[in-house]
């Protein structure tokens, strides 16, 4: 007798529960919300999510005044979905165990994760008997590169191992409990091209690839990339991946026959209408939040509006430029580095705590390094890769930048150095001038330099980064120390100097 499993699965929800446009502050079209009004359920279908629910919206951003007792309205909105298993994100950790522990204490759905040790309320597998029978088996692993992206104090009792050999272990369990599906929720994405097998990152932030090629679940739910992969086959394991911010959700369809052959579909579903308990749950927090958000801080005197990425790389971004002159105050360091989301909303003259966060929307903190011609010359050579020449010789985005994943937010912008790139020239010989003060920067000269947590690990193609002396950590986040400088500055100047110069 054939027996069925329907699975409805989120991830990368990053806060984005009602339909709400931070930016705009009028309802939009996607957001938790709208998904759940279309999640089936039954006896024989079961809701899952992957984790990075705790941060990424202005809503989160709210809520984090007070994460602890934010986290519980979080958990209060899963429920109202109808979750019954997740696992963790990166995201999940940014606020500190006690916020984790209290977003998984009020949760009703059960939390599996085989890699994260010290957190109250994880399991390393669950086992569920459907109501036709069928007894599935299900785990969770976390992208372990948690390890360098978390502040130290957020991890403090909390251990987060390999995400591959937790996962190998976990199946293991899983087998010997008799299941008849086993099921694995990673919050980590795919390391190869999935049309031809070619390696793109070997980094292990992201090893679903090698999970459907080594071991053997029969699906593997995946995100953290916040890519769209309805599903495809990879030896053997159906694997997908959901858009983050729910701006669709994974919908499948598993068919377990009485040989346990596990055949698989699945597709993408839009937002519908919302949910009805949810839409009235958020409604009057949303209308709180607003009020928050549409505070007046103070003004700068030109709006802040983006352009296209690459027209902002090849001629700079006032919006980066003044990200740089709040870090460059706030560190007292030389230089200054910070990169645009993919999607950048900017800023008008007169600036709000929306404005704010909805355009500096990492919850990075700020790091100065100590640096010199030869780390700078590397930095700025990844930035270079960012330009490549069409056939007929304009530029357009390389494809570092854009595989695995879209990721204008790796190209970085420098404050305090005038750059002189090349593009003609091949890879890692681009950069022809770097003037320091108006002079070519010598070599041994020491300077400082900030930029976000995230990048001082390394991450994004700049390991050297995570060689150089420390020389400040300074744990308020970024998006914080923009809202401060505002309102202590009120009317804000903004710099206006043009740091990099492409030659093409």
């Amino acid at each position: 007798m054939n027996r069925n499993l329907t699975i409805c699965f989120t991830s990368d929800i990053h806060g984005y529960f009602s339909d709400m446009d931070y930016a705009t502050g009028m309802p939009g079209t996607t957001g938790l919300s709208r998904c759940a009004s279309s999640f089936p359920h039954d006896g024989n279908t079961l809701i899952l999510d992957g984790g990075d629910i705790l941060q990424g919206s202005p809503f989160a951003y709210w809520l984090s005044r007070n994460p602890v007792e934010g986290a519980k309205v979080s958990a209060r909105v899963m429920n109202l979905a109808g979750y019954q298993f997740v696992t963790i994100g990166n995201h999940d950790f940014n606020f500190g165990r006690e916020t984790l522990e209290s977003y998984l204490s009020h949760l009703d759905a059960r939390c599996v994760s085989a890699n994260v040790e010290g957190v109250a309320g994880v399991e390393r597998i669950a086992v569920v008997t459907l109501e036709n029978g069928l007894r599935v088996g299900i785990t969770g692993v976390t992208t372990h590169f948690v390890n360098l992206w978390e502040k130290p104090e957020n991890l403090e009792g909390i251990k987060v191992h390999e995400a591959f050999p937790a996962a190998a272990a976990a199946l293991e369990e899983l087998k010997k409990a008799n299941v008849d599906i086993t099921v694995c929720i990673y919050h980590g994405g795919f390391e190869n091209d999935l049309a031809t097998g070619e390696l793109l990152s070997d980094t292990g932030e992201n090893q679903a690839y090698r999970i459907c090629r080594e071991l053997d679940f029969d699906i593997l739910l995946t995100g953290h990339q916040h890519q769209a992969k309805a599903g495809l086959q990879l030896f053997g394991t159906y694997a997908c991946q959901s858009p983050d911010r729910c701006r669709q959700y994974v919908r499948m369809d598993a068919e377990v026959p009485a040989d346990g052959n596990v055949t698989a579909h699945s597709r993408l579903v839009d937002p519908g209408k919302p949910e009805e308990r949810l839409a009235a749950f958020l409604a009057p927090l949303d209308a709180q939040n607003a009020v928050f958000l549409d505070q007046p801080l103070g003004e700068l005197d030109v709006p802040l509006l983006p352009g296209d990425h690459m027209e902002m790389a090849e001629n700079g971004s006032l919006i980066a430029n003044f990200f740089n002159q709040v870090q460059l105050e706030a560190s007292g360091a030389d230089l200054s580095v910070t990169s645009l989301a993919n999607v950048v909303k900017g800023f008008n003259k007169q600036v709000t705590i929306r404005d704010v966060v909805a355009t500096y929307v990492f919850p990075n903190t700020l790091q100065t390094l100590e640096v010199d011609r030869r780390v700078l010359k590397a930095g700025l050579e990844r930035c270079a890769e960012y330009f490549a020449l069409d056939g007929s010789g304009q530029l357009q985005v390389g494809q570092s930048f854009l595989k695995p994943i879209v990721q204008h937010y790796n190209f970085d912008y420098l404050s305090g150095l005038e750059v002189t790139m090349d593009i003609r020239r091949p890879i890692g010989d681009r950069v022809t001038s770097m003037l320091y003060e108006g002079k070519e920067l010598e070599e041994g000269r020491t300077l400082t330099l900030c930029m976000n947590n995230y990048r001082a690990t390394g991450t994004g193609g700049y390991p050297f980064y995570a060689q150089c002396r420390l020389v400040k950590d300074q744990p308020t986040e970024i998006s914080q120390m923009i809202i401060e400088y505002i309102d202590r500055h009120k009317h804000v100047t903004v710099d206006k100097r043009k740091w990099l110069h492409v030659v093409y």
